[in-house]
């Protein structure tokens, strides 16, 4: 499996502003809480966990797929098939971006056809990252339905796409950075909002770098 991408877990601020430093929104309390909160809301809108199908997109959303996975699992006594889809050449901003290594894409053993596919991200910001998901399904099967689960919807959208189960609804500027660590690749849970770069700096309101703020 490719390794994830570097996090960043601090930042410099300027001298004498210590409201420059990233702000805690979510704790891994309070992440627990949202995700259990969207894995019986999944269950409610399926009735039941038949026929669905968990799809996480790398990086931090394949570990969020899998704990959902693993709470519906404990509230219905049935595993549900988790894989994981990665969306990097279906970008419609590719040559705009520096290259990233590609990331595994994984599709259970009973595929995609006829499937209620659960599509699993940290964060929701243009809907950019969903609509090349939504292609890459297309080259992969053809679910019956295709639904979206996000740990955050930030806003700004760019398309005409919204999720159906959202764990915090956090309104951000285009300059702010939102940061989504699990223990999985960093050793803590939480989110985190990093203030915007006040000495001009990029202000595209998004980290190419990692997931949490990705397009």
């Amino acid at each position: 499996m490719t390794s994830a991408q570097p996090h960043r877990t601090a930042v410099s601020k300027p001298s004498g502003d210590p409201d420059a430093a990233p702000r805690v929104v979510l704790d891994a309390s309070d992440m627990a809480r949202a995700l259990s909160r969207i894995s019986h809301e999944i269950l409610e809108r399926n009735k039941g966990a038949d026929g669905l199908v968990l799809l996480g997109i790398p990086t931090r959303g394949v570990p969020l797929a899998r704990r959902i996975g693993a709470r519906i699992a404990e509230i219905e006594g049935a595993e549900v098939p988790v894989g994981s889809l990665d969306v990097t050449m279906y970008r419609d901003d590719l040559r705009l971006r520096p290259a990233r290594a590609l990331e595994h894409t994984h599709i259970p053993p009973g595929g995609l056809e006829a499937q209620v596919v659960v599509l699993v991200d940290d964060v929701l910001f243009s809907g950019r990252t969903i609509r090349a998901a939504l292609d890459a399904i297309h080259d992969v099967g053809r679910p019956r339905t295709v639904r979206l689960a996000v740990l955050v919807d930030r806003g700004h959208r760019e398309l005409p796409i919204r999720p159906d189960f959202v764990g915090k609804n956090m309104p951000t500027s285009l300059g702010e950075s939102v940061l989504v660590q699990v223990e999985e690749y960093d050793r803590r849970d939480a989110v985190l909002i990093e203030p915007a770069d006040e000495s001009g700096g990029d202000d595209t309101g998004s980290a190419w770098t990692h997931e949490g703020g990705h397009r």
